[in-house]
């Protein structure tokens, strides 16, 4: 028999929260090249495109395991250029990973999105919109 796994939606919401307050003063670092297969794996030869900080509080709680991140302050200048093509977010030790996810322009699809993915070196960057859901989100594991 196939598994059924049910989860009741305070269970989604906590989880949800742990993930939101881990990331309380952390750290969302964008990248270009191949995500990694997992949060776990080091990087390669991707490179950090532009670093932003979560705020204190990194998200409200969450609905029905969905969470949509607080608004971030811009990166004023971008590390280097590239095509953001993913992220990893930290928390506020900036080494322990929290999560991965994809980037994608505004209207995507993308757990993180930018009005442009085209980044340049000195160049502020902004995120419009980025929200993680528990219920839908594949663990990698």
């Amino acid at each position: 028999m196939a598994k059924n796994t049910q989860l009741a939606n305070a269970t989604v919401n906590g989880q949800a929260d742990d993930m939101a307050t881990r990331l309380n003063n952390g750290y969302l670092r964008i990248y270009d090249g191949t995500q990694p297969a997992t949060a776990d794996t080091a990087l390669g030869a991707q490179v950090l495109l532009a670093e932003l900080r979560f705020n204190a509080t990194a998200a409200p709680a969450a609905s029905n395991g969905l969470l949509t991140f607080n608004a971030f302050t811009a990166d004023s200048s971008a590390n280097a250029t590239g095509t953001a093509t993913w992220f990893r977010a930290l928390n506020s030790d900036g080494t322990t990973v929290v999560f991965d996810g994809n980037v994608g322009v505004t209207g995507s699809t993308s757990c993180l999105e930018m009005a442009t993915v085209s980044i340049a070196s000195g160049v502020q960057v902004s995120v419009t919109s980025f929200t993680h859901d528990v219920l839908n989100a594949s663990s990698g594991l």
